[in-house]
């Protein structure tokens, strides 16, 4: 199962694979925009766990990108690398909306070790490699499994993607908007069908009292 879904803006082509075939070797999915424009399109068009920002690019620069981003309410983690590196430009960053900021050169080893670091604070933000959902089951965060008596539990994509979700936003009201996003990228059909039967197949893992269907709103996990 794929690790997480990250955005790579960064204009040099010849850095951009390299960081997309490390990271792809560690199990992300990496999806690379090569302009401020085209890292912008693909925010709105489909769900991502992480931006790896760099900030010198055509269109619009990664600072602004973010600072937009975050005005309209895009939540995604975020990581600026880049080779602006005065303090005034660190600051710049982590002011626009900035999880964590790498000055270039870097390790490819310190980049994946930051990045696993934000994606562990992304639930409930502190570093977090496993969370206990009862005496007998467990989900991995470092890797979106879950497990029940210790045997791991085969999840669809979908299913893993929704119980992903439920778990950064324990006890919240997720509503069926918030779900359709993020489970369905802007050129996929969403279906209530297929929802439903998602929860279905959960509650028969995790109990179904665990996810409660506020009628006409959305779901909550408890």
């Amino acid at each position: 199962m794929k690790k997480a879904r990250l955005l790579l803006l960064e204009d040099d082509v010849n850095l951009s694979e390299t960081v997309e075939e490390y990271l792809s070797d560690e199990g992300y999915e990496v999806v690379c925009a090569f302009s401020g424009t085209e890292a912008e399109e693909k925010i709105y068009e489909r769900s991502f766990d992480l931006l790896l920002l760099d900030v010198n690019v055509p269109g619009p620069n990664g600072f602004t990108l973010l600072k937009e981003a975050r005005d309209r309410g895009v939540d995604i983690p975020s990581i600026f690398v880049t080779s602006r590196n005065a303090m005034a430009d660190v600051e710049d960053g982590f002011a626009s909306g900035a999880d964590d900021y790498i000055r270039k050169p870097y390790a490819l080893k310190e980049l994946l070790l930051r990045i696993e670091t934000i994606l562990r604070r992304n639930f409930f933000h502190h570093p977090v490699s496993q969370i206990e959902l009862d005496e007998n089951i467990s989900y991995d965060v470092q890797n979106s499994e879950l497990y029940v008596d210790g045997e791991k539990v085969v999840l669809q994509a979908q299913e893993a993607k929704l119980l992903k979700l439920f778990i950064q936003r324990k006890g919240e009201v997720v509503t069926h908007e918030v779900i359709m996003e993020h489970l369905w990228d802007y050129d996929e059909v969403a279906s209530d069908t297929a929802l439903r039967t998602y929860i279905k197949d959960l509650r028969k893992v995790l109990g179904k009292e665990r996810i409660v269907n506020h009628k006409r709103i959305g779901y909550q996990f408890s």
